[in-house]
């Protein structure tokens, strides 16, 4: 739940309080996954899993409803978001367009792949799919001199790289597939123009999927890789967010917020 704001329209403090995770509350109270806060008036764009893209000021008031679909296409589950640094254009994911949140665990045993990459031009007020067909569409992290922006693919074990100015505009590449790096989600830009991701890994020794954290260039050059199961034992981890040198992390299984400090 967000503080100073609310990305829902009809709700009580008793029913949206925030103490429970009960997702048959998601439809009422909105559950918000991607956060950004726009270069300009200090706006914080919003990717809610059941209420769309959302804007809101810092004056406290509600968030106003921006985008609910797309090429007629109503979205499902929005996730992950950034801003382009260049433009401001928004870019964020529809992870699938058949399950929802609720249903999340379905869509990642059937394989969906009925995911998107998406733009919002902040000055058209329109919104455009860039990539369709994606195997659960996760995060989106756009480049420090905004030439593309990485979609990672919790379902399809992957990172793609979608070009958005130069020759090849319009067009995408796999940049990283790696067997020891499963179920990818967000991914965000550091200050030194690399990115991280949260994803996890199988070891020999747990035999099931634990939390990393890795850091990875443009290209998909892996510089890093930290293992997280010290402090979050097998629960994935939904986001790494850098903050100068220091890493926030978060995670829907636990009541804390990580952070880690060079």
């Amino acid at each position: 739940m967000i503080k100073h704001t609310a990305t829902y329209f009809v709700r009580t403090i008793a029913l949206c309080d925030g103490t429970t995770d009960d997702p048959d509350k998601g439809p009422i109270c909105g559950r918000p996954f991607g956060l950004a806060y726009g270069p300009i008036a200090r706006l914080l764009y919003i990717a809610d899993a059941y209420y769309g893209l959302l804007v809101a000021d810092s004056n406290g008031r509600l968030a106003k409803q921006i985008a609910t679909g797309a090429e007629g296409q109503p979205f499902v589950f929005c996730n992950g978001l950034d801003i382009d640094p260049i433009t401001r254009n928004i870019y964020f994911t529809d992870t699938s367009a058949v399950y929802d949140l609720r249903n999340s665990t379905k869509g990642l045993q059937a394989n969906d792949s009925t995911g998107r990459l998406l733009k919002y031009d902040v000055r058209m007020n329109q919104v455009t799919v860039l990539m369709r067909n994606l195997l659960g569409a996760a995060g989106a992290a756009v480049s420090g001199d905004g030439r593309f922006v990485l979609v990672s693919e919790f379902v399809g074990n992957r990172i793609q790289r979608y070009w958005l100015t130069g020759s090849n505009a319009g067009t995408s590449e796999i940049i990283l597939s790696n067997l020891n790096i499963v179920r990818p989600n967000n991914i965000k830009r550091t200050i030194l123009g690399d990115f991280l991701i949260v994803a996890a890994t199988v070891t020999q020794a747990s035999q099931t999927p634990v939390p990393i954290r890795v850091r990875v260039d443009g290209s998909g050059r892996i510089s890093e890789t930290v293992s997280l199961e010290a402090q979050y034992g097998s629960t994935p981890i939904r986001e790494a967010q850098p903050s100068g040198l220091s890493v926030y992390f978060s995670s829907r299984g636990v009541n804390f917020v990580g952070v880690y400090t060079p």
